[in-house]
């Protein structure tokens, strides 16, 4: 129950409450007391006071450490970056209560990395300190809803930087005729398999490079990616020259490993950097990097009549944020949908 003493110039408020310290406080007016008094014993009763105590008893540290321990092996592919991520977290509030890291705290470190520059002197980009922000999150939330180590994230009242829009860079029609000549002429025959799959499927180089022949259905068309960005299963249809390429390619396939494109001089797979490099600079291109053929295959896509849904399904993003950026490219195709609703519609 509530006490509120009349002092001289305030009122004092004593909660005493069965299984739970006493708490006091001090007001002006005597209603902010009561109201006080009101709302903590409600909040009380309710067990908020636990988990605050809670936040009080662990660290900032002990919340990392638990959760690269316990969570985030979860995700092996992903693992040592969000290691790296949140041991910069913990290098900067390690030694801080939770109760104490407020949302002002978090902005001050973010702000510190936006000012930081890299290695090579660049500035930290805003896309990079978001990746950041994006590992510290879910941290948060395993540790309010399940360890019950905190009431609320403080993650929800940081503002995260605003990222520039993503590069959209694709092959016109004589880029790729030029691309796909100088891979063929190259000495280096798997590049052009590969470069074929990137334009025809979207799958990133490090989804690419991964395939084994167990991954591939060739009579049926697809590719089933076990390990993906995202780290869900992801099934790819491969059709046309892709799928007649790694018909091919089946039939003298090594025996001794099972990754489609393994390394020359060993049975694991390398990408021959050295060798795509000379390939754009043999095709006469410029500024254009093998992620920009994952950019190629989605505008072609959006070009070619497909919904961002699609888009998003084929290239395995869990959201539309992503492909949002190639909408321009399928105007025609979303007018021609409005024409024809509105046709059905008012035709008389």
């Amino acid at each position: 129950m509530a006490t509120i003493i009349k002092r001289k110039n305030f009122y004092q408020v004593k909660i005493r409450l069965k299984g739970h310290p006493q708490e006091t406080a001090s007001f002006q007016r005597k209603t902010d007391a009561q109201n006080w008094a009101k709302q903590r014993e409600t909040e009380l009763r309710q067990g908020k006071h636990l988990k605050e105590a809670q936040s009080k008893r662990h660290t900032f540290g002990e919340m990392i450490d638990r959760y690269l321990k316990t969570e985030a092996p979860k995700t092996p592919k992903s693992y040592q970056k969000k290691k790296t991520q949140l041991n910069r977290w913990k290098a900067e509030l390690g030694h801080l209560r939770l109760f104490d890291v407020t949302p002002s705290r978090i902005a001050e470190v973010k702000e510190k990395m936006l000012n930081e520059k890299l290695k090579n002197g660049k500035q930290k980009s805003p896309t990079t300190v978001v990746r950041y922000m994006a590992a510290l999150s879910p941290v948060y939330n395993i540790a309010v809803n399940e360890w019950e180590w905190l009431d609320n994230s403080p993650m929800k009242k940081v503002k995260r930087p605003t990222e520039p829009r993503g590069r959209i860079r694709f092959l016109d029609d004589n880029e790729r005729y030029q691309l796909l000549t100088a891979a063929q002429n190259h000495k280096n025959k798997h590049l052009y398999v590969i470069i074929v799959l990137a334009i025809s499927t979207g799958m990133r180089q490090g989804e690419i490079m991964g395939l084994t022949w167990k991954d591939i259905n060739l009579s049926e068309g697809y590719a089933l990616l076990p390990e993906t960005k995202n780290d869900e299963v992801r099934r790819v249809p491969i059709t046309g020259q892709a799928l007649t390429l790694l018909k091919d390619m089946n039939k003298i396939r090594r025996i001794d490993t099972n990754y489609v494109f393994s390394d020359l001089t060993t049975t694991k797979p390398a990408f021959n950097h050295k060798a795509w490099e000379q390939i754009v600079k043999d095709a006469e291109i410029n500024d254009f990097r093998f992620h920009d053929l994952r950019h190629t295959a989605a505008s072609y896509l959006a070009m070619n009549g497909a919904s961002l849904a699609e888009i998003a399904e084929i290239l395995g993003h869990k959201t539309l944020a992503m492909v949002k950026r190639y909408a321009h490219l399928s105007h025609s195709h979303t007018a021609s949908v409005v024409a024809s609703m509105n046709e059905k519609i008012f035709s008389n």
